[in-house]
């Protein structure tokens, strides 16, 4: 069993550099088409994934202060929303005190 092993691994690895290469995103591909990579990938069972691995798709640097978040923000993590709220809240309290005052006035 132990000697299929290295064979098990090479296939893995292979497969993980080729999804990886096909889900990386045209414009994240170095140095090569994305095409290119797919057929070294195919073609050199051990040195296309490791290259692929190594140096064929942009990686984000190691440590680099807090990331750009591109997805979907919950409301309440949302700064723009927050403040959007604020201000309406704002705007229907000075309403309300306009109300009061029209109120107050036409009970004199």
């Amino acid at each position: 069993m132990l000697r299929y092993l290295p064979f098990l691994l090479i296939i893995a690895l292979t497969i993980y550099a080729f999804i990886d290469c096909l889900n990386t995103p045209e414009e994240e591909v170095k140095h090569l088409p994305k095409v290119v990579w797919v057929i070294i990938i195919l073609l050199f069972s051990i040195v296309g994934p490791v290259v692929w691995l190594f140096a064929g798709k942009k990686r984000a640097a190691a440590g680099g202060g807090r990331p750009r978040r591109t997805q979907w923000v919950a409301p309440d993590d949302n700064p723009e929303f927050l403040k959007r709220l604020r201000d309406e809240q704002e705007k229907d309290r000075g309403k309300d005190r306009d109300k009061d005052r029209d109120k107050d006035k036409g009970s004199d």
